[in-house]
């Protein structure tokens, strides 16, 4: 008896620790697939970190403003993958970049794929969270 209860008790608390892994790789919870949008600008910055990469653009606005972009990509190995390395994407690269804007409203996206100047198309993950990307559900 003291053992099934352990063992339920312990099955628990894997699960319970589970639910913020699962919803960390939510698309829906912190993107909207209702705001698509197209960034053009210069890549200033690039992490390659681990779990996530990330992307920074200067993006000039309609009134000649520059605004700082976070573009948020698929991990290191994925990126590989898929041929996105610092020799395809290097920074000072003007870039066209395909994304999902932050639910909150910031200049922070999920970026679905670039377009390189030659004409390019790199795409930022493949594990099927991201809409439009390989394996991507845009329902997600």
């Amino acid at each position: 008896m003291r053992t099934k209860l352990a063992v339920v008790i312990i099955g628990v608390i894997l699960l319970l620790a589970a639910v913020p892994v699962w919803a960390h790789h939510a698309f829906s919870a912190e993107f909207d697939v209702n705001r698509p949008l197209t960034l053009r600008g210069t890549l200033t910055k690039w992490e390659m970190i681990n779990p996530h990469s990330w992307f920074h653009i200067d993006v000039k606005g309609p009134d000649g403003k520059v605004a700082e972009w976070m573009i948020e990509g698929g991990s290191p190995n994925t990126l590989i993958r898929l041929g996105v390395t610092k020799y395809t994407v290097k920074v000072g690269t003007e870039l066209i970049i395909e994304a999902y804007q932050a639910k909150e409203g910031t200049n922070k996206a999920v970026g679905r794929n670039f377009v390189l100047p030659d004409g390019t198309r790199l795409f930022l993950s493949l594990n099927g969270s991201v809409p439009g990307t390989p394996g991507g559900n845009p329902e997600k």
